[in-house]
């Protein structure tokens, strides 16, 4: 289950794992609604790959390197 943050009327912002269909939860500070929030993601690409240079990662094979002259 993902994680989403909620916000009650109050401004108390609360994370829960909770199932995707869930719109709003009650507020474990003051019981009141938290509606569910558009929040940021964040996440980081590693290493080489199609990201880094708009194509993936190759290794060129020997074969594919020589002449055939």
């Amino acid at each position: 289950m993902p994680v989403y943050e909620f916000e009650c009327e109050q401004g108390t912002v609360t994370e829960k794992i909770v199932p995707m269909g869930t719109r709003q939860i009650e507020c474990p500070c003051c019981k009141h609604t938290a509606k569910k929030i558009l929040s940021r993601c964040s996440f980081e690409l590693k290493g080489g790959g199609w990201y880094a240079d708009g194509y993936a990662s190759s290794k060129a094979s020997p074969a594919s390197t020589k002449s055939d002259k």
